[in-house]
């Protein structure tokens, strides 16, 4: 695009903008309304979560992990759970298997039930807003009342779960897959035939293969560019081999395909759900390994890497073990991080005004990147 104007002006966004999904800075130098680049400032949410670890015992560490991105804690205790019972040749139980993917699989709806309704409500659509919250609510009074807490769930433990699932938390879940597989088909036909959403999203922020390969991205925003990538199938881990389910994939690559690959993504969780459930009623088993005792984690010197499929992408946690009761060193890998990075890439030669559509379609969590 031809220059406005023959000087450019510099603007900030945030670190205080409720366009950034949390606290970061957009330094956005821009001629008229046209954005000629763009510098992403993190670490104002900066917590030294992975540096807490070594001052911690394993078992201290573990209620601080699901607070590295708060709207999907049960994969971040499922990488460092992993990743202990790597170090430390601990076996899961089958049940405990069944449980954690579960459980995993309602915080993945809940997520991108998180992320539709503030990204619809950013660009002007706020029927959409309160039809995802108050699906997302069904799912945390689920979780509530198996877990205590509504979003900082400290449930996994090392070799299992703290405790088993009654027939009436099963029986409420499948409750709610019965009424939440026709809402999700009503949500879908609220969004995707919305043409002021078509207008905002289609042919917007496009990531080809070779930007989403060179950015390191993961998750929808990888896979709306059509490389086919799910931790879940390429490298299974707990049950997931067992279950049968698809990975939805796009060669889009804009903003629309994103939002779309998402919503997907929560009717085949359904399905993995149903299955988990059906396990759970039809069978018994340990909900943990009773050989376990969390206070007495003493791993040998070693260094494993555990890696979950997240909603925003792949998880990896790498710790370092000295034989003691403490790691001495913990590194996260987390998907918003590259998000991040890919902004002045998609941002560049755009309008001011496509901002909040380019990124509120990453569904960044930026406590995550600065962790």
């Amino acid at each position: 695009m031809k220059p406005i104007c023959d000087s450019d002006m510099i603007i900030n966004i945030g670190p205080q903008s409720p366009a950034l999904y949390g606290s970061m800075k957009l330094a956005i130098k821009l001629n008229g309304e046209i954005i000629k680049s763009v510098e992403s400032v993190i670490g104002y949410n900066h917590r030294g979560i992975e540096k807490l670890a070594e001052s911690l015992t394993y078992l201290q560490y573990l209620p601080v992990v699901n607070k590295i991105d708060y709207l999907s804690g049960f994969m971040y205790m499922e990488a460092y759970c992993s990743a202990v019972e790597k170090l430390c040749d601990i076996n899961v139980p089958e049940r405990a298997q069944y449980i954690r993917v579960m459980l995993m699989e309602l915080n993945r709806i809940s997520s991108h039930l998180f992320y539709l309704g503030v990204y619809l409500s950013d660009l002007g659509s706020k029927a959409q807003f309160y039809f995802a919250f108050t699906l997302r609510d069904e799912i945390l009074h689920i979780l509530q009342d198996i877990c205590g807490q509504k979003i900082m769930q400290n449930y996994f433990v090392f070799g299992g779960v703290k405790h088993d699932l009654d027939l009436n938390a099963l029986n409420k879940i499948c409750d709610f897959c019965s009424s939440f597989s026709q809402k999700v088909k009503e949500l879908e036909n609220l969004i995707i035939d919305n043409p002021a959403f078509k207008a905002r999203t289609k042919g917007l922020g496009i990531i080809t293969k070779n930007k989403a390969l060179s950015y390191s991205l993961t998750g929808a925003n990888l896979r709306s560019a059509g490389i086919n990538l799910d931790i879940r199938k390429i490298k299974p881990y707990l049950v997931y081999d067992a279950l049968e389910f698809q990975v939805p994939i796009d060669d889009s690559g804009d903003c629309f395909s994103r939002c779309l690959l998402r919503i997907r993504e929560m009717i085949e969780s359904l399905k993995i759900i149903r299955q988990c459930s059906r396990f759970l009623i039809k069978s018994s088993g340990e909900y943990k390994n009773n050989d376990v005792n969390p206070l007495q984690i003493h791993p040998q010197s070693n260094t494993v890497i555990s890696h979950v499929e997240s909603p925003r992408g792949i998880i990896s946690c790498t710790i370092i073990s000295d034989g003691s009761d403490k790691p001495s060193r913990v590194k996260w890998r987390t998907p918003s991080l590259y998000s991040i990075q890919i902004l002045p890439e998609l941002l560049k030669n755009r309008y001011y005004s496509d901002i909040t559509a380019i990124v509120g379609s990453l569904d960044i969590v930026v406590s995550e990147a600065d962790r």
